[in-house]
């Protein structure tokens, strides 16, 4: 392994699908990668809570060498991630927000969805985020709590949950919607068949990795070795494996304990 690598948290597998992006860009860079699917999800959590075990992975990151943080959860980012960063002034730390630049830039009909968790739909964070780059256009911003539960666990029940809760953004006649919540790329080919062909659904995958790529090149860090990437759950190391599968990512896949 690279004596450094790119670490990626996340409140369970969502995060993949930014490892996943990553490795499109840095495919010689190593990814040290935290999903705590134990607590998932971490929406139904007070801020409190999600501050402590973001932390928590955070620390377990850099004991693994990590030169950088990436956190690939949403929830995260709008409630904890200024306070982290206070905690870790020498560790760069990047979020990750809804597109809304891009979504903006793609609609033709000037009416936008946003789809995340709740709590990331009613965080002032987003609302601001909303605000500055969208402010002119129709923005249906909803979130819901249903969904992350049933991607890890692979319930079959997930695409009945899934058009019950995208029904409001074809109702209002959205022509983009933007994913904020990293565990929605991982079921973008069900989103993209209920919201249909007109209807373009974007994530922030790409443009965290195209960030997380300047840094490194603006410190002269970025890694031109071969890499090896490690992924590790607090979960269901089963389920872990089968989606660092189905992504097409490569390494070792480790159970750790709470």
């Amino acid at each position: 392994m690279n004596s450094y690598s790119i670490g990626i948290l996340d409140s369970g597998l969502g995060g993949l699908s930014i490892a996943k992006e990553i490795k499109k860009l840095m495919s010689n860079h190593s990814i040290v990668y935290f999903g705590d699917s134990a607590n998932v999800p971490y929406s139904t959590k007070s801020e409190v809570e999600v501050y402590r075990l973001s932390k928590k992975a955070i620390e377990f990151l850099l004991a693994k060498r990590a030169k950088i943080i990436v956190i690939a959860c949403n929830t995260i980012t709008v409630v904890a991630i200024d306070r982290l960063r206070k905690n870790f002034p020498k560790t760069t730390i990047v979020g990750t927000v809804p597109v809304i630049k891009t979504a903006v830039s793609i609609t033709k009909s000037g009416k936008i969805g946003i789809f995340s968790t709740k709590k990331t739909a009613e965080s002032i964070y987003q609302k601001q985020l909303i605000k500055k780059f969208a402010k002119g256009y129709s923005v249906l911003n909803l979130g819901s709590n249903e969904i992350v539960p049933f991607i890890e666990s692979s319930n079959i029940k997930l695409k009945n949950v899934l058009k019950k809760q995208l029904k409001p953004f074809k109702e209002h006649g959205v022509d983009v919607l933007a994913l904020g919540c990293t565990h929605f790329p991982l079921i973008k080919n069900h989103i993209e068949k209920i919201m249909g062909s007109k209807v373009s659904v974007i994530d922030s995958g790409a443009a965290v990795a195209r960030q997380v790529r300047r840094i490194l090149e603006g410190s002269n860090t970025l890694s031109k070795s071969s890499a090896e990437d490690i992924f590790y759950t607090s979960g269901d190391i089963s389920q872990m494996e089968k989606f660092v599968k189905q992504l097409k990512l490569s390494g070792d896949v480790k159970k750790i304990s709470d």
